[in-house]
């Protein structure tokens, strides 16, 4: 057991730690998600990492070890939780998705103003406060560590998602996002991001598919925001990107694509196989991106 002596030194920085920290009174609850009342965010107030297991269970453990004497009021621990189990395969995306986004803002040995951004920006996105705000800092911090056990935390996280590819495919396009936080992916961080992929069944294919697509989005999103109520002829080549199909796509392709990367990105499907419910924002914020793409190519193409 920790102690809040101990727990202290696994956090940020405090210039690390006051930027990522926002006032709560700020945050809105009013999307119908209260990180408080979801089980994930009973298993983090209550500090029961050790419920998950493994490597990740450990690094949970350690990133909220100063709670373990909290209460296991509204935890019903007859629930399944063996592998594959919905609250496990919670507890595990949690975990491994700010571990190892810390993980990568640190393999080019600093820290940069963007990746605490891109953090911070994500735990707003989640609406995180209190106990889970402070667990998914101390977890990005977990993954700074040059002991941090990449392999072992990728290979449980596999297992515990339990072919829900999706939920996979999900984690990886956080973890690119991460990796281009301040508009460079370097050697260090392409490495990284390979070794994450080699762990998680993803193909080459696939993994370029990714990175393709966000870069794609971002340019595109820039070009809405610029320029909106008119896609230039750039803007439409980034929108196809966006669907990951060319041009010369057929109608039919076009709407199969669409729908394809809609039923990736659902946000209620994704819950379903285990997304904590915290991430819906994450998921709806894709699903926009795709819809707008997919509604700059119909009406080029007047269907």
């Amino acid at each position: 057991m920790m102690g809040r002596n101990d727990s202290a030194l696994l956090r940020f920085s405090v210039h690390e730690l006051e930027s990522l920290r926002l006032n709560d009174d700020i945050l809105s609850f009013n999307d119908g998600i209260d990180s408080h009342m979801s089980w994930l965010g009973k298993v983090v107030g209550g500090a029961f990492g050790f419920l998950l297991g493994g490597p990740l269970g450990a690094i949970l453990g350690a990133s909220v070890g100063h709670q373990f004497d909290a209460g296991m009021e509204g935890l019903d621990l007859d629930e399944d939780l063996s592998p594959g189990a919905q609250h496990r395969v919670q507890m595990a995306f949690f975990t491994a998705t700010f571990s190892v986004m810390g993980h990568l803002a640190k393999v080019d040995g600093r820290v940069s103003e963007a990746e605490i951004s891109l953090a911070r920006r994500v735990m707003d996105e989640m609406r995180l406060s209190g106990d889970m705000r402070e667990a998914a800092i101390n977890l990005f911090q977990q993954g700074k560590k040059a002991d941090f056990p990449l392999q072992a935390a990728l290979t449980q996280f596999r297992k515990e998602c339990h072919r829900r590819t999706n939920l996979i495919r999900m984690f990886m396009e956080i973890q690119v996002q991460a990796a281009y936080a301040d508009g460079v992916l370097n050697r260090s961080e392409e490495m990284v991001l390979q070794n994450i992929c080699a762990h998680l069944g993803i193909s080459r294919f696939e993994y370029e598919s990714i990175k393709l697509q966000f870069q794609a989005q971002q340019r595109f999103y820039r070009q809405s925001q610029q320029y909106p109520g008119r896609a230039s002829r750039n803007r439409l080549h980034d929108a196809y990107a966006v669907l990951g199909i060319d041009s010369s796509a057929s109608d039919g392709e076009v709407k199969k694509a669409y729908r394809r990367l809609m039923g990736q990105h659902h946000p209620d499907k994704l819950v379903a196989k285990g997304l904590p419910e915290e991430m819906m924002t994450l998921a709806k914020e894709k699903t926009q991106q795709v819809r707008k793409a997919y509604e700059t190519i119909r009406e080029s193409r007047g269907l």
